[in-house]
């Protein structure tokens, strides 16, 4: 074989393949196919929400886009809650920008009339982890040190898939630290394991997830792992530090009871009860529902419950 036969079969082989969204090639070309339209930051026509980005960090790109209510000032004078949301896509697809994201957001910061940041991290395979944890740890910094018109005493990490992943990352660093935060809300969060319990144990047709899938995913994305008990991505395994290490004070642990990954927020949920934390927490599963469904189909009467519950959440109760 040629050398350039063998470059352009290298270019030809994918190495990993998520769900045709993303693929990877042997050569490091990478190929993404965004579903989701990237909006520009603006005043919601809807809600009246105002959104601006803001760069943190020029050297690696890191942003986030802030968001703020008609019914907070933009004097400061006024000292709402913030949320700090990581959105998903594995880690390697989606951005802030993306339109259900954007859109989600200017309707959660309205009805709870909360601050909110929504954290655009860098994606691996161009970024592998644990890019993406330390921007978002840095972000959520910033968020700390203030600078805004939010209380940081009132603080709440959100995040869904891999961005539920890293909400509970950064809780466990916090925790660690010494350090809390009002709450986290974990939304059908990328939790995973080597060996396989529940419904991770059935042929399962129709469903968004495959364990082909996120069994491949985990060492494509973080070289670095030890392997899919990572307590970075199994926070329940052997040797994982305590979870009555996280450091918030109230836990909401949500997704859909058709999604591959059920089974991993039902364990995470009852190690977290079983561990002294001495925290509330809540485990919210829909009937009928598969992975990110509270996105993907926001008018629905269970994405609707989990919303005004979210919404609840914010305020405290």
């Amino acid at each position: 074989m040629t050398s350039g036969t063998a470059t352009a079969a290298a270019d030809d082989e994918v190495i990993y393949d998520m769900f045709s969204m993303m693929r990877a090639y042997r050569s490091g070309r990478v190929e993404r196919f965004e579903p989701f339209e990237f909006v520009p930051p603006s005043i919601d026509p809807l809600t009246g929400v105002d959104s601006k980005d803001i760069v943190l960090n020029p050297k690696t790109g890191l942003s986030v886009r802030f968001y703020r209510p008609p019914s907070v000032s933009a004097d400061g004078n006024q000292k709402p809650p913030i949320v700090v949301f990581y959105h998903g896509g594995g880690f390697c697809v989606h951005r802030s920008s993306s339109a259900p994201y954007h859109n989600y957001l200017n309707y959660l910061t309205s009805k709870a009339n909360v601050v909110a940041v929504s954290v655009d991290y860098r994606l691996a395979p161009e970024h592998p982890l644990p890019a993406a944890y330390e921007d978002s740890w840095e972000a959520l910094q910033w968020v700390i040190r203030g600078g805004g018109n939010w209380d940081g005493d009132k603080i709440i990490l959100a995040g869904d898939s891999a961005g539920g992943n890293i909400a509970h990352y950064l809780g466990m660093r916090l925790g660690k630290e010494g350090k809390k935060v009002e709450g986290i809300v974990l939304l059908n969060s990328y939790f995973w394991g080597k060996e396989r319990i529940g419904v991770e144990l059935e042929e399962r047709d129709g469903t968004l997830l495959t364990v082909k899938v996120v069994d491949a995913a985990w060492e494509f994305l973080c070289p670095e792992t030890t392997g899919s008990d990572d307590p970075r991505l199994n926070p329940v395994a052997e040797g994982a530090p305590s979870l009555a290490e996280l450091g918030c004070k109230r836990v909401l642990v949500s997704g859909g009871d058709m999604d591959l990954l059920v089974d991993r927020w039902r364990v995470y949920y009852q190690k977290l009860k079983e561990s002294g934390w001495g925290g509330e927490v809540e485990l919210v599963v829909a009937e009928g529902e598969d992975h990110g469904f509270f996105l993907l189909y926001p008018g629905n009467e269970r994405a609707e419950a989990f919303f005004d519950r979210f919404v609840s959440f914010c305020n405290g109760k």
